[in-house]
This record gives C-alpha cells, structure tokens and sequence, in this order.
C-alpha cells in the first residue's frame, strides 16, 4: 500500500484536513468488496494511525484556545 508509505513519511506534515482526507479515503478502501484480509486489516491499522493523529492535533489546537481572564487567570475560548 503505497498509500500508508506516504503517511508514515508524511504524517507530521500533514495539515489536519489532509489527515481527514486520508481517513476518508481509508474508509473508502475498507468498503471496496475485492480487499483481502491482510490489506483489509493493514488500511485498519493505518486509518487508526491517522485518527491519533488527529485527535493529537485537535488536542493541540484546543490546549492553544485559551483566554486570560480578569483575574489573570486561563478561561477557555
């Protein structure tokens, strides 16, 4: 699969929406009714890869999106 070679080299590259894409695209493969088991389960292993990813980053970004509130203090935005 060349597809999970890419990612694995990429995947810090990756913008959060291309990440989504690729998710999208491994769901898409899974569906195909000709994919073997081996193949079925590595697109498994790598989709699972991409969605830590992305929960990694949308933890990031929701880490970021604080505030300072009046008492000097961090609300959430």
């Amino acid at each position: 699969m060349e597809q999970e070679r890419e990612v694995k080299n990429k995947k810090k590259a990756l913008s959060l929406e291309e990440a989504f894409e690729q998710v999208e695209e491994t769901i898409e493969l899974l569906e195909e009714e000709d994919i073997t088991l081996e193949a079925s389960f590595k697109a498994y292993q790598e989709g699972m890869k991409l969605l830590q990813y992305c929960n990694e980053k949308i933890d990031k970004v929701e880490k970021q999106v604080l505030k300072i509130n009046e008492d000097g203090g961090l609300d959430e935005f």
